[in-house]
């Protein structure tokens, strides 16, 4: 009888452990993708991103595609296949949880046998605790915890060992493909839906260039470690700031939706030659993460409410037209024009001018900091429910860890530091290009001739 495999955040085939049980257990598999009734709906920019890593996917795995409540779907299907078998990676967010939670009880009731399993984190949740049993609310005691388990050789669960084939080498396969079955493993349902019928791509034509820009897929992943490794890992503890240089990964959006696990980020970056401070480093960007996983599924509403409760009673201004020239990059910071421009025309941004352009809304603009995270939510490639929220709530001061509420993020001094041969800036804000280094962070102070010689109206070429 078939075992049904159910995908969701884990598009790929290496290191997939619900993946690799429900090909060990020798019978034909139904490889099944919901696009569910969410509670919060994806964004634009990650449905685009999920809509090519599907079918990159379906290219070497037949799926069943279906669309609605998981709780209607999966059970019809294990009616009509007579299923007896059933698998999936597990989930962390609070309606994933629900759902998963009642279907597993519910196929259990008719005696199936269910297995789930950890891929898509290095620890569980609620495996790392502080030494009094409690959950962690700090990041730097968190991850050392998380680093004391990995590095005592306690292992982090299903699918880590079959990750060290990176060990000893400098760069992960790049042609990533199914470890033991061929398609004919796989059941080819006439009943599923075309891909194009889940809807995926926006209906707005911002991304029309993003193909030229991002691999969704996880051939599409490890090219894009591998190239990280080469040449951006090495460097990246003090370049990772400097957002003009390469020392950033993009590997993001890839780990959002699963083409690549953290295990296989883990092994091949500890295989590396780089030196150890960048590679701890970039690590830690992984530990953000998985404390941003941790800190979701301790505390389900991250997105919506205030980790920490007296917040709740700040006054929050409302604008609209701030709120309106900060999406589209037009407040007259250039930095956080640059920022946000980057991130409307390629569904991304550099991590130092997240927190920038974070700061100069909440700090400047004053405006609620669930604006900016619900933007971020719906134009970001890489959208993850516990890093956007978790992050949001990092720069407004009120989540775990947090930064200061009265530190602020100067966007004129941010970029002369981090910017400093303009270089960003200027590919974003070409209006700008001819500006003087001087002036280019606070064009509102250069002299009207210079501005002249630029070409730059304030006010008409770039505003005030």
């Amino acid at each position: 009888m078939p075992t049904l495999l159910w995908l969701r955040t884990d598009l790929r085939t290496q290191n997939n452990p619900a993946l690799n049980w429900a090909i060990a257990q020798n019978q034909p598999i139904l490889a099944v993708y919901i696009a569910e009734d969410t509670e919060r709906p994806r964004g634009g920019a990650s449905n685009w991103w999920l809509h090519h890593s599907l079918q990159s996917l379906s290219q070497t795995i037949p799926l069943h595609f279906a669309a609605g409540k998981a709780t209607e779907i999966l059970p019809r299907l294990v009616q009509e296949y007579k299923i007896q078998n059933i698998c999936w990676n597990r989930r962390y967010t609070a309606s994933g949880i629900a759902t998963d939670t009642h279907l597993k009880s519910h196929f259990k009731s008719q005696g199936l046998h269910i297995e789930t399993f950890k891929a898509n984190l290095l620890h569980e949740p609620w495996d790392i605790k502080t030494q009094s049993g409690t959950d962690f609310k700090v990041f730097t005691p968190f991850w050392r915890a998380c680093l004391a388990q990995l590095t005592t050789g306690v292992t982090p669960g299903h699918g880590w060992a079959e990750a060290s084939h990176y060990a000893g080498f400098g760069a992960p396969s790049l042609s990533p493909g199914l470890p033991s079955a061929t398609k004919s493993t796989f059941i080819n349902n006439p009943s599923s839906l075309a891909l194009n019928h889940l809807n995926l791509l926006p209906k707005k034509n911002w991304s029309q260039n993003w193909p030229t820009l991002w691999h969704p897929g996880e051939a599409g992943a490890h090219h894009r470690l591998h190239d990280f490794l080469q040449t951006g890992l090495k460097g990246y503890a003090e370049g990772r700031n400097n957002p003009a240089q390469p020392h950033f990964s993009k590997l993001s959006p890839h780990l959002q939706w699963g083409e690549i696990s953290p295990q296989q980020i883990w092994q091949a970056t500890q295989a590396s030659n780089a030196p150890e401070n960048d590679k701890a480093k970039f690590l830690s960007e992984i530990g953000w993460r998985e404390f941003s996983h941790h800190l979701l599924y301790h505390f389900p509403a991250l997105a919506s409410q205030n980790f920490k409760a007296n917040f709740n009673a700040f006054p929050w201004a409302t604008n609209p037209a701030h709120l309106r020239a900060w999406q589209r990059g037009l407040t007259g910071y250039p930095l956080v024009d640059a920022g946000m421009r980057e991130l409307w025309q390629t569904g991304f941004i550099h991590n130092r001018v997240r927190m920038v352009v974070a700061s100069f809304l909440i700090k400047h603009l004053q405006i609620d900091w669930r604006q900016g995270e619900a933007w971020f939510w719906d134009t970001l490639v890489d959208a993850c429910p516990a890093n956007n929220a978790a992050s949001w709530q990092w720069v407004a001061g009120s989540g775990a860890d947090a930064a200061p509420y009265f530190r602020i993020f100067n966007p004129i001094m941010q970029g002369q530091k981090f910017d400093p041969t303009g270089e960003y800036t200027r590919k974003w804000l070409p209006e700008l290009a001819k500006l003087p280094q001087e002036y280019l962070f606070c064009p509102w102070q250069a002299p009207t001739l210079v501005l002249h010689a630029a070409g730059v109206t304030l006010g008409e070429i770039y505003p005030h």
